[in-house]
């Protein structure tokens, strides 16, 4: 017999107490090169280009498509050789109390587009949460969470819940760069919730 989902306490997107200096998150993302990223390769999520970068990855993970996949059942992480190139990035990451299991940059190209879709392990409630720290960004990204577009600015830091229906659309001339950190919702992460 299936068990029913857990019903979140938690509102399906909360802005937390935190912001960061995006001056520091745009330099290390402006030495990144072409080649330095990985295609998303859930093909059917989405149209034209979307791309990861690990900086913490899990730490069985060898080929560069394992360490862009958020392994839910794996226990141990590492942080990657890119991490320790953005010490701006790096920064952001510290900041954060809580256990931190992946960490990857999540770039979707100008006119690109995430189709709607669910990530069932990514609820607080559950016992992880996914926060989103926009890196670079433009007025023509529509991020929808639960069919209600949120608008966030570069260095805020951002509490999802994406085991709700999401999509992204990059309208705009530009890339859109997320820092996506994967942790542990313990108890300093539900303090930064509550605000």
């Amino acid at each position: 017999m299936a068990t029913a989902p857990t019903q979140s306490v938690w509102p399906d997107r909360v802005r937390l107490p935190l912001r960061f200096d995006p001056a520091p998150l745009a330099a290390d993302l402006a030495a990144l090169e072409r080649g330095d990223w990985t295609e998303h390769f859930v093909r059917q999520n989405y149209e034209g280009e979307w791309s990861v970068l690990p900086l913490r990855a899990s730490a069985a993970a060898r080929h560069p498509v394992q360490m862009i996949y958020s392994a839910p059942d794996a226990t141990e992480f590492v942080d990657t050789p890119w991490r320790g190139r953005m010490p701006g990035l790096s920064a952001v990451i510290d900041a954060f109390r809580s256990p931190v299991r992946s960490v990857r940059l999540m770039r979707l190209a100008a006119g690109s587009v995430i189709k709607e879709h669910e990530d069932f392990d990514l609820d607080v409630a559950d016992g992880f949460a996914r926060i989103h720290v926009p890196v670079v960004t433009n007025p023509d990204v529509d991020f929808r969470l639960n069919g209600e577009r949120v608008t966030m600015a570069p260095g805020e830091a951002w509490y999802l819940r994406l085991a709700d229906p999401h999509s992204v659309a990059n309208r705009g001339d530009t890339a859109r760069v997320h820092l996506v950190l994967d942790m542990v919702a313990d108890d300093w992460l539900l303090r930064q919730l509550e605000g």
